[in-house]
């Protein structure tokens, strides 16, 4: 029951009207309270299906695919149409060069092969020679020939040896340029020096601080 403000003194108006504009205040804390904690909350599906559900589908639908092909989860990558794949392939060209232990992933490997074999020229007139002449050219494993490889020409294993030779030069060439820094005092009087001196550092640096230090004040005492 609210007073009669009428009757009501000057102060006892002021707290009345104090009070009002609390309980207003109050109202909208709690309404702000109650929007927020919506916003918080997991919204519920208002059309079509979760990204969550839309996963587990695509996995049902997968797996059933490879139940069909006879193939397991980790050859899904054979379901891949030619688009799909030369898409993955692209997005993996434009990822930075391998770090650690990733050199030795499948993406890695396969980058590696792909450079090797770029400059690969492929006779397709010989090898379809090659395909009639042999009726097991695609053997398998119950194959009698299994193992057993076409002889190859003396040019084709020239080829090899050329492309390994050049891959070991390229190797023996290979210099990455190390980051100079020109606040750091010099000790070294080339490249090779300043090499072995890094080495020499990190195996009796610790040992040989203080002399070094008190060469530098000239506070070393003869002996």
């Amino acid at each position: 029951m609210e007073p009669d403000f009428t009757k009501l003194t000057g102060r006892q108006k002021k707290l009345f009207e104090l009070r009002l504009k609390m309980n207003e205040a109050r109202k909208a804390n709690q309404t702000a309270m109650v929007a927020e904690k919506k916003r918080m909350e997991t919204p519920e599906e208002s059309r079509g299906i979760s990204k969550q559900k839309w996963l587990e589908e695509r996995k049902k639908k997968i797996g059933k695919l490879l139940d069909a092909n006879g193939l397991d989860m980790t050859k899904a990558y054979m379901l891949d149409t030619e688009e799909m794949a030369e898409a993955k392939y692209k997005k993996w060209e434009k990822d930075p060069a391998p770090f650690g232990w990733d050199v030795f992933n499948q993406k890695t490997l396969y980058n590696a092969y792909k450079k090797r074999t770029k400059n690969i020229e492929c006779d397709i007139e010989e090898y379809n020679r090659m395909k009639e002449a042999d009726p097991e050219f695609y053997r398998d494993a119950s194959s009698l020939q299994y193992g057993k490889t076409p002889k190859t020409s003396e040019e084709k294993i020239d080829k090899m040896v050329k492309e390994l030779q050049d891959k070991e030069e390229k190797r023996k060439a290979f210099s990455r340029r190390r980051r100079f820094h020109e606040e750091k005092d010099i000790d070294s009087i080339n490249d090779r020096n300043e090499h072995f001196n890094k080495k020499i550092e990190r195996a009796f640096g610790k040992y040989t601080l203080e002399i070094k230090n008190n060469l530098e004040r000239g506070t070393a005492l003869p002996d």
